[in-house]
């Protein structure tokens, strides 16, 4: 509805009863453009049925199409997203059309009802279930693959083992291994001298005593 300064916005609050998977969209151009607006709507989730209604009452150069969702979350997505949105020029009008239910259709959307607010009023439960799935069985190659790389040799390769080759690249690493052992063992010095000297310059903490009592 418009806005005014005077009116004030209306607001429609829907209850699970006004919610259907059925979706009637007015305002469509009248171009012959119903596969254009079942791919547009198949975006929000899988579609069952989209086709004009002729008998509707419509503005002039408009059609009123109607669409049949799987789920009843994807039709309330699509409505969320789509309404009053813009389509080849003209402003979509969205609602729902639980009229065209079935019984089988209103149980089914009670029943899901019930088990979303369940769900929200006892999130423990829900973890809980999900815990308790028990994990799928190994298959054999599977389980030969854990039981050999438990039972794998550990192996160590030398030092002075040649990894690649060509000559030139074992020289190389050849040389960063022994700048690498240098560096070692210069840290290792430096570390041994400075707790040497630390052991010499320690301060003598213990004093002697004077006793400056007076004899008698």
């Amino acid at each position: 509805m418009g806005r005014t300064k005077e009116i004030p916005p209306a607001v429609r609050v829907y209850t699970v009863c006004d919610e259907s998977r059925y979706l009637v969209v007015r305002k469509v151009p009248a171009l012959g453009c119903g596969d254009d607006l079942m791919r547009l709507f198949a975006t929000y989730g899988a579609v069952e049925e989209c086709k004009p209604m002729d008998a509707e009452d419509c503005e002039e150069f408009t059609d009123v199409y109607w669409i049949k969702f799987r789920l009843i979350a994807n039709a309330r997505f699509a409505k969320r997203k789509l309404d009053d949105s813009v389509f080849l020029g003209n402003r979509l009008q969205i609602s729902y059309a639980p009229e065209f239910e079935s019984l089988s259709d209103t149980m089914d959307k009670l029943e899901t009802r019930r088990k979303e607010v369940l769900a929200r009023s006892n999130p423990q439960k829900g973890k809980s279930s999900v815990s308790q799935v028990t994990k799928p069985a190994l298959t054999q190659s599977e389980t030969d693959y854990q039981f050999h790389r438990r039972n794998a040799p550990i192996t160590r390769v030398s030092s002075d083992q040649e990894y690649f080759g060509s000559s030139s690249m074992n020289q190389t690493v050849k040389t960063v291994r022994e700048k690498l052992n240098k560096i070692e063992e210069s840290g290792k010095q430096k570390r041994s001298e400075a707790s040497s000297q630390n052991l010499q310059t320690e301060p003598d903490l213990k004093r002697t005593r004077v006793d400056n009592r007076r004899r008698i």
